[in-house]
């Protein structure tokens, strides 16, 4: 590794303030060498334009995607919802705040039981139709009827009830006070649809840009909404989405200009792109968990000692640098990122321990065990090469891991959180409540360990409705502690939002909750001149 680069990895980890980054790096003789993304948003200011096609290349998409926001599972179908083809109630900023979106406003009554929306008036769906308080009614309600298999359900069965005032006013009466209930209306799958829809296929929203042509798993092709209620938003004229799943060929295709962007480069070399005429890297601290999941009602990973013994047996500090390379830090074993309130920082680390690691799997009796360590580049970047990097750390305490290749296609539907142990990936939430309620409370539809713990369930609700801000963080510190300790999943790292983009696409303040600009670069990026 290079001064330089050995320079932007500690910017990039905070080790270094942009001031020192700049000085060394002139000290250095190469400040015309530095990639505008390392320099913040000031490097991109500059006047949106209008026009020109935007061409995608996403590491997501599948053959069995659909507009369904209760149903959908891949990224191109998430992105289809962040201004792009939908919008939600409530916006994530580049800052993590909640801002209002179709809704011009909210107020909550003062124990936060009681949330009261006022919608923005004259908002279009594609189809003509207007918005109103019954598609908010409805679009809520899709996600928690009987029989849902949607992501959100368990988040919004704090939800005791929703309704209209009028046609412009929202009243959602929850089950117990809720400080953080505005952040839910702000997901990926929380979109606004016409009231009554039934069939998803044309994606009818109030989105910046309408869909024209959609071949699940390969393409996705849309053109600018010219009655978008958003200004200074959209700027493209056309948007195309494709599915290219190999990072190579990914990586191949934005070099010689077939894609202006794409997610998810290849850490080991993305420091090239940078330097690559016309390219640049988007690199953003944010909270992308990369995670191992076990089915903890499934032998043998129903006994803790058994996730500890793998736990330890993890050196996280060599995946940092061999697979993030840098762009990232290690995890702990819980989903809370240190970007984010209530974050445990008084957690002790977990450390690579190989003795730890074989005591533990001695205990469990379970030293002869294969274990099977399913996984695909699907999950993501460098997936199979940290399970690769795992067994080889497993190996010096004894411990048995037997990589599974899987297919990259249908991953998500076939091996994730089907098979006992498997590779996955989360965008952290804005809130801890939110991360805990979608994945790690009992009845979470997407719940990938199968794991259910009654104290942490009784920590979850009560903290849900504490007002007491001291009180609250004590509550989410001991959710930390006990997903840390008896969690079936392993969280070795946490990698910063990575994209590479040829230099002729602008952008400011990008966002580092979800990757592409919190999904949002089609309704809030463009090019310049």
């Amino acid at each position: 590794m290079t001064t330089l680069e050995k320079l932007e990895a500690m910017f990039r980890q905070g080790k270094i303030t942009r001031r020192q980054f700049l000085s060394k790096a002139s000290a250095l003789g190469v400040a015309v060498a530095v990639s505008p993304a390392l320099l913040g948003s000031k490097a991109k200011a500059a006047t949106p334009k209008k026009g020109g096609r935007l061409k995608i290349g996403l590491a997501g998409g599948s053959t069995v995607d659909n507009f369904d926001p209760a149903t959908f599972q891949d990224i191109m179908m998430q992105m289809t919802t962040m201004g792009f083809l939908r919008n939600c109630l409530v916006e994530q900023d580049h800052k993590g705040d909640a801002i209002p979106e179709l809704a011009e406003s909210w107020e909550s009554s003062p124990n936060a039981a009681q949330w009261i929306f006022k919608l923005r008036k004259g908002v279009e769906f594609h189809s003509g139709k207007t918005m109103d308080a019954d598609d908010v009614v409805f679009s809520i309600n899709h996600h928690r009827k009987e029989g849902t298999v949607s992501t959100l359900k368990a988040a919004f069965d704090i939800i005791k009830d929703v309704k209209t005032d009028g046609k412009n006013t929202v009243i959602v009466d929850l089950q117990n006070g809720n400080a953080d209930f505005p952040y839910l209306l702000a997901s990926t799958r929380a979109a606004i649809v016409p009231a009554g829809t039934t069939d998803f296929s044309d994606c009818n929203g109030t989105g910046g840009y309408k869909l024209t042509e959609f071949e699940p798993g390969v393409r996705l092709f849309a053109k600018r909404n010219p009655n978008y209620w958003k200004t200074g938003r959209a700027h493209f004229d056309e948007v195309q989405v494709l599915s290219i799943a190999d990072t190579v060929a990914r990586t191949t295709a934005l070099k010689t200009g077939q894609i202006d962007v794409m997610n998810r480069p290849d850490r080991k070399t993305a420091h090239l792109l940078s330097r690559a005429p016309g390219l640049q890297l988007v690199d953003v601290p944010g909270a992308l968990l990369y995670t191992f999941n076990m089915l903890a009602d499934t032998p043998p990973y129903d006994n803790n000692d058994v996730r500890l013994a793998l736990k330890y047996s993890v050196d996280r500090e060599h995946l940092v640098k061999a697979i993030l390379r840098g762009y990232g830090r290690v995890g702990n074993d819980q989903p809370i990122a240190s970007v984010v309130k209530y974050y445990a920082s008084d957690l002790p680390q977990r450390k690579y321990d190989p003795e730890k690691a074989k005591f533990h799997m001695k205990k469990a009796g379970k030293l002869d065990q294969v274990f099977k360590l399913h996984t695909a580049d699907a999950a993501f970047a460098g997936a199979v090469d940290t399970a690769q990097l795992w067994k080889e750390h497993a190996a010096k305490a004894g411990i048995n891991i037997q990589v599974v290749k899987e297919p990259n296609d249908g991953y998500w539907a076939n091996v994730w959180d089907k098979k006992p142990f498997s590779a996955c990936f989360w965008f952290g939430r804005a809130t801890a409540d939110w991360m805990f309620s979608v994945e790690y409370a009992a009845e979470a539809p997407q719940n990938d360990m199968n794991w259910k713990h009654p104290r942490f369930n009784e920590l979850l609700n009560a903290a849900r409705a504490e007002l007491d801000q001291e009180k609250r963080k004590e509550m989410y510190v001991e959710m930390q502690q006990i997903v840390h300790n008896e969690g079936a999943v392993v969280i070795p790292m946490i990698a910063n939002m990575l994209d590479a983009a040829s230099k002729k696409l602008m952008f400011e303040n990008v966002a580092g909750n979800w990757e592409l600009d919190g999904m949002r670069l089609t309704e809030r990026w463009w090019f310049g001149s």
